[in-house]
């Protein structure tokens, strides 16, 4: 059944200029995605980042053809034609446009469309502190969890180990024990650099390690597990896909990045398969607009029990495409619950 696809440009100014391994960008460029088949109407968000999706043009041009296909075959011919794996992005954004569509078509929000059940009304985030120099650290630590932050994920990996262990030592010496640490080393380290840290960091109380090698290594992190840091892998995802990395008894945790991943569709099924396996799956954004960042809460939330999650994001942006429906209270995110993923008048359609 033919449909009707819509795209429109956005850009949107950083707060601060985010530098990744790709480069340093200072606005986030993407497409709103909005459907409509026999008043069946969504909204959706395709917005690509360097090093972890496909290029804003390959996006742009996945759109298009999908569109096209859409008019003639319908939006599930056009979904399916577009790769999770090549163009990512645009996969997401028609995918959550469609299910915006359909939630909002069944009266019941998006997390409920996906399979999650009632009563989840929060979801637990966790505040990111930079590099930075220890007095540094220490202090971002600390106002976060003045704020109600639980969970404080600190970038480590710039520095020298024993610099990075000294950080996370006098952070935790500052919180106490009642807030969890993750660090977060974006596959900075070397195999020996990496078993220094987590010898360094084993007595801290160190929930986690994120990315500590290249994302191609999965043998060198699967001999990195097993004792009392886990080992989280993120980019490895993106790099040697989840079914790979979830057969390679290479992590403890794994993080999800829905937009890297094709759809929300697709990231909930991997973190259902992973928790299958005995894994814990953590839902995270590329630094998305308020469409995708949403959907990205609705994930969480449809997985029921999830630990804190990377979802506090929206004051990266200067700008968004509309009001945000999640308020930030103590550490968690509110999950909407009006039907579909972005209440209709919490904000824009890109118009």
């Amino acid at each position: 059944m033919s449909a009707t696809v819509t795209l429109e440009p956005f850009s949107l100014p950083l707060a601060r200029p985010l530098t990744t391994a790709d480069g340093t960008i200072d606005r986030r460029e993407g497409f709103v995605v909005a459907v409509e088949r026999r008043g069946e109407r969504g909204v959706g968000e395709a917005t690509p980042l360097p090093g972890w999706t496909e290029s804003r043009r390959a996006c742009e041009a996945a759109l298009e053809r999908a569109r096209d296909l859409a008019d003639g075959e319908g939006l599930d011919a056009a979904l399916a034609a577009l790769s999770p794996r090549e163009t990512p992005a645009a996969r997401h954004g028609l995918a959550l446009a469609l299910a915006d569509a359909r939630s909002r078509r069944a009266g019941v929000p998006l997390h409920r469309y996906l399979g999650g059940t009632r009563g989840v009304t929060a979801v637990p985030v966790n505040a990111t502190v930079g590099d930075g120099s220890t007095d540094e650290t220490v202090a971002a630590a600390l106002s976060a969890v003045e704020d109600g932050y639980r969970a404080l994920k600190v970038k480590v990996g710039a520095r020298a180990v024993e610099e990075d262990v000294a950080r996370l030592r006098a952070v935790r010496e500052a919180v106490g024990g009642g807030v969890e640490l993750r660090a977060d080393a974006n596959a900075a380290w070397t195999r020996e650099e990496a078993r220094e840290a987590v010898a360094g960091l084993a007595d801290l109380g160190v929930a986690y390690v994120e990315q500590p090698l290249a994302a191609d290594d999965l043998d060198g992190h699967a001999a990195l597990r097993g004792g009392p840091v886990r080992v989280a892998l993120d980019e490895s995802l993106v790099e040697r896909g989840a079914a790979t990395v979830l057969d390679s008894d290479a992590a403890d945790v794994i993080v999800l990045k829905p937009m890297a991943l094709g759809g929300v569709d697709r990231a909930r099924r991997i973190a259902r398969r992973a928790r299958l396996s005995g894994l814990e799956a953590v839902v995270t954004t590329t630094v998305d607009a308020v469409y995708a960042r949403t959907a990205a809460v609705h994930l969480a939330a449809s997985l029921g029990d999830v630990p804190a999650c990377g979802l506090a994001t929206a004051s990266m942006l200067a700008e968004d495409l509309g009001p945000d429906p999640c308020r930030l209270e103590g550490g968690a995110l509110t999950v909407p619950e009006r039907k579909g993923n972005v209440p209709a008048n919490g904000g824009s359609t890109g118009a």
